[in-house]
């Protein structure tokens, strides 16, 4: 299967991509926050508006079927990876609270959009046994792109400003978009997607649990790194090697992850996610030992690998010809919570920084409940 894999173009064009967005964002997270703290000196509630713009064009991912109506799907990949590098680019230049709202928004409106379109993409050209290991795949080399790019920060972080490091990270990436906007990866025989918005009763499951799945990926990536560096005080080093150490992980462990959903199916793999990160949210909230906060970081960053099983099951249930409408659909409502949580958690965090993680681990029971509820014929 995996040779079969590779002789596909689109498998090619999708690898490309994926790695060059997730490499920019990977940069991007990896400066933003001693950007924001130390160059800027943003509070925590102006990190929470921040982050809650930046995944305002999540929220505006239904979009992307309006969009599928004047462009291809895969060359609207290509242009959102374009506006990836273009963001993170520009990031540096400038340096105060609404300049990076302006930056984030843009970088993100191009690393939101492609998720949508790669998903689309991923689950249209590949079988129910062939999806999980293309999703594991990306994961494994983008982990790969991720820990050069933590190396390359490492290294460049010692002799260049961070404005400079913005700039050589969205520049690369902006040139593979080009690049790809030129290549034609499509296979005609495939039957083409329902055009405009889709919403269907018999998918209301898929639906709620990418809601909830938002809200929890938010106290990850938003309060879990923040915590790290204004409690703990970590440096750019100390996250660029927290970075590398789960990236390397991630490319052992995500063919595992894939195995596992086509032998457990995807309600046990969800609830083994769901059930452990109770405790690993209840650990951000009263640990404090710098050291053990980073091993619950890695637990939580293996486990989000497991959200993929939300998009599988999608295709094992949904209508084929709903793929790309679906995903646009299902990325919007993830990113409902998504653009609430920062701004409302924000405020919880000025009052006392463990109530963001507490309410993490009440959205994972949750979660775990309505897992319960998969049923995939076999």
């Amino acid at each position: 299967m995996t040779k079969e894999l590779k002789r596909n173009l689109m498998f090619q064009y999708l690898m490309l991509l994926v790695i060059a967005a997730t490499a920019g964002h990977q940069g991007w997270r990896t400066l933003f926050n001693n950007f924001a703290v130390d160059d800027i000196g943003i509070n925590g509630f102006q990190v929470g508006v921040i982050q809650s713009v930046r995944e305002i064009p999540g929220f505006l991912a239904l979009l992307v079927v309006y969009l599928l109506l004047i462009i291809k799907e895969h060359k609207l990949s290509a242009i959102a990876v374009l506006l990836v590098g273009l963001g993170v680019a520009l990031t540096g230049f400038f340096p105060s609270f609404l300049g990076l709202i302006f930056t984030t928004f843009l970088m993100s409106v191009g690393f939101h959009y492609f998720e949508t379109t790669n998903k689309s993409l991923t689950l249209q050209y590949f079988s129910i046994n062939q999806s999980p290991i293309v999703f594991a795949k990306q994961k494994s080399w983008t982990a790969m792109a991720n820990i050069g790019m933590g190396a390359f920060i490492l290294i460049v972080s010692q002799f260049i400003s961070v404005q400079a490091s913005f700039v050589l990270i969205g520049a690369a990436v902006f040139c593979v978009g080009i690049y790809a906007f030129f290549l034609n990866p499509v296979d005609k025989s495939l039957p083409p997607q329902n055009k405009g918005m889709v919403l269907r009763k018999k998918y209301w499951l898929f639906y709620v649990l990418n809601f909830l799945s938002g809200a929890r990926r938010q106290v990850f990536v938003v309060f879990a790194v923040f915590m790290m560096v204004e409690k703990f005080h970590y440096s750019v080093k100390d996250i660029a090697i927290l970075f590398v150490i789960n990236n390397i992980i991630t490319y052992f462990i995500s063919p595992f992850i894939a195995k596992g959903i086509n032998r457990l199916g995807e309600r046990i793999m969800l609830s083994m996610e769901y059930f452990s990160l109770i405790f690993v949210f209840l650990g951000y909230a009263w640990v404090e030992n710098a050291w053990f906060i980073a091993g619950l970081y890695i637990i939580d960053h293996i486990f989000f690998g497991f959200s993929m099983g939300i998009n599988t099951y999608f295709q094992k249930t949904g209508d084929a010809k709903d793929i790309a409408p679906s995903m646009a659909v299902g990325f919007t409502i993830n990113h409902i919570s998504a653009v609430v949580i920062p701004v409302l958690g924000g405020l919880l965090w000025m009052i006392d920084r463990q109530i963001p993680f507490i309410a993490g681990s009440i959205v994972s029971i949750i979660s775990l409940g309505f897992v319960q509820l998969i049923k995939v014929k076999k």
